[in-house]
């Protein structure tokens, strides 16, 4: 169905559920989700919105599966992502001791990437121009709620729990191939050099860009007529979106809120 096609519902409202601003399409069916029975093989992709689970998940799915093998797919290990805040994932996943690979990248640039995916998919709520939705980011009232308590709670978890293996978006700018040796080292697997280097030359921004199953092409909800998907991939786009005042703004809002943090970020590589 294309969007043309396609009458979207009215863009839904936040409200806060547990504490972390939510709409009703990740909520509805809270009880079937948290009763979720993990396997001891499967694999959680996590990260906030727009900080490159896309890219993590097509990683995995090259490293496990290859390309082209839709119709033959093992059943395990299952990949799952999903972009909760860590007190959200089902129970099952810890009691079942799964691995897990969170992405997190740059507040700024995560920020303008989350505004454009707002601008162009009707399933979220209306973001409004860019200096409203700057604000009410910088006050975590966007869909999974605070950047700030979504990367540092994560990051935190790994004290009590080995098997969160934590990337960084801007990491896997600089040197894919880099990350994914570590990611394959965290996995436990070893593909062969032709294998990786397949892997790192499938999963560049470009090649992705241009694959349906990459690039959410398909999904009526999703307007490319406002803005693709899949829109720069790059380290540093948040340059052409702050003002000076904003980039001040914003820098004192996080030294303040980021002055226990342990975690680093880049905002250029």
């Amino acid at each position: 169905m294309s969007l043309d096609q396609y009458k979207a519902p009215p863009r839904p409202e936040l409200f806060d559920f547990h504490g972390v601003p939510m709409v009703n399409f990740f909520t509805d069916n809270w009880d079937n989700i948290q009763n979720f029975q993990a396997r001891p093989d499967d694999i959680l992709i996590a990260a906030y919105p727009k900080a490159g689970t896309t890219w993590a998940s097509y990683i995995l799915d090259l490293l496990y599966f290859g390309k082209d093998q839709a119709d033959n797919l093992p059943t395990s290990p299952r990949l799952i992502k999903t972009h909760f805040p860590v007190q959200f994932v089902p129970k099952s996943f810890w009691e079942q001791n799964c691995r897990m690979v969170y992405v997190a990248r740059n507040a700024k640039d995560n920020m303008v990437s989350y505004f454009h995916f707002d601008r162009m998919n009707l399933a979220q709520p209306e973001p409004g121009d860019w200096s409203n939705f700057f604000q009410r980011f910088m006050e975590g009232k966007v869909v999974f709620g605070s950047w700030y308590d979504h990367v540092n709670d994560w990051w935190k978890k790994k004290e009590s729990y080995p098997k969160i293996h934590y990337m960084f978006y801007e990491d896997m700018i600089e040197d894919t191939g880099r990350e994914i040796d570590k990611l394959c080292s965290f996995l436990g697997l070893s593909p062969s050099a032709e294998d990786k280097m397949k892997v790192t030359g499938g999963v560049q921004f470009d090649n992705m860009k241009k694959d349906d199953m990459a690039n959410y092409s398909t999904n009526p909800v999703m307007d490319f007529k406002i803005s693709p998907f899949m829109r720069k991939g790059k380290v540093g786009d948040w340059k052409n979106h702050f003002t000076v005042a904003q980039s001040e703004q914003f820098d004192e809002d996080y030294k303040k809120k980021m002055k226990d943090a342990t975690l680093q970020f880049r905002t250029k590589v």
